[in-house]
């Protein structure tokens, strides 16, 4: 049985698939799957993944359901002790498993790293670091001072936490990454924070964030409310601290608030209302007179 399973889920991949397994198939690490997702795309890509070692491949259903459900299913599918997720058009750096093995090796559930942003530059994104912790204090920690919490990419994840808090990534709604992983962390019985960068991110024109038109914008901000709606039932039954749970909802309430920002005009005004009528606004507490004033315009202008 493999230590990890590096789960990739793709639609229309085929030009980065081969960097991609290359990436993969050349790390410093031998006890490893690789598990291929194909979300129902145009790509007759089995043949190609044959060619590569440690490789299982797997298709989803008739129709394409998105992400989520592709994440699921290779979830399901995967052997090994620990996940890891891989967007067909990244790469990761050669001795990164190798560099964290020693945090599996002590059955820390959840195991974070640093990604390099490459584009006409390289970037690369900071965040917190600290050793290991309980998973509240871990989501504590990185709830207002890490940009990619949310990133399922930036961790190792022990595939029996997914199984215990029994939690999936929503099929068929962009950022179904914010949905979920906030509150695996915050689920976890522990968590480490490294400094290691690791995971290369390429900013190609098929990336959500730069393949944008309006109409997407508009989905992407329906989707937010309604995981958020959901996260409100969710962290009833789960045995969290009162600050945590806080923490949870203010996180979830400024992600929404930053993604209407560039809205229309029209369609920032009736947002701001259902935030309103929502009361999301109580879930914002106030630290400085930045943040008063963000609260004071949401909620009277």
């Amino acid at each position: 049985m493999p230590k990890l399973s590096i789960i990739i889920p793709f639609n229309n991949g085929k030009k980065y698939l081969k960097k991609c397994l290359d990436s993969l198939t050349s790390i410093n690490y031998d006890s490893y799957e690789i598990v291929l997702i194909d979300d129902f795309s145009n790509d007759n890509l089995e043949e190609i993944s044959k060619k590569y070692k440690n490789t299982k491949y797997f298709y989803t259903s008739q129709e394409t359901t998105g992400v989520g459900n592709a994440r699921n299913l290779g979830i399901e599918k995967a052997n090994g002790k620990y996940i890891m997720f891989v967007d067909v058009d990244d790469t990761i750096d050669n001795n990164l498993i190798k560099t964290l093995e020693k945090y599996m090796d002590k059955g820390v559930e959840m195991i974070k790293y640093k990604m390099k942003i490459i584009g006409k530059k390289e970037v690369h994104a900071d965040g917190p670091v600290f050793d290991v912790v309980n998973g509240e204090d871990g989501f504590n920690k990185l709830c207002f001072t890490d940009k990619y919490l949310d990133s399922p990419c930036l961790y190792l994840i022990k595939k029996e936490l997914f199984e215990r808090i029994d939690l999936k990534f929503e099929k068929n709604v962009y950022h179904e990454d914010f949905g979920l992983i906030p509150l695996l962390v915050a689920n976890g019985k522990s968590i480490v924070s490294t400094n290691i960068y690791g995971y290369n991110y390429f900013q190609s024109e098929n990336s959500i964030m730069r393949n944008e038109n309006y109409s997407k914008q508009i989905k992407k901000v329906n989707d937010k409310f309604f995981l958020y709606d959901n996260l409100r039932q969710k962290i009833v039954d789960m045995n969290l601290k009162q600050n945590t749970c806080k923490n949870i909802l203010e996180y979830y309430t400024n992600s929404i608030i930053l993604s209407i920002k560039d809205l229309k005009k029209k369609d920032k005004v009736m947002y701001k209302h259902i935030i309103r009528e929502k009361k999301m606004l109580d879930n914002l507490r106030v630290r400085n007179i930045k943040q008063a004033l963000k609260k004071f315009y949401l909620k009277y202008l």
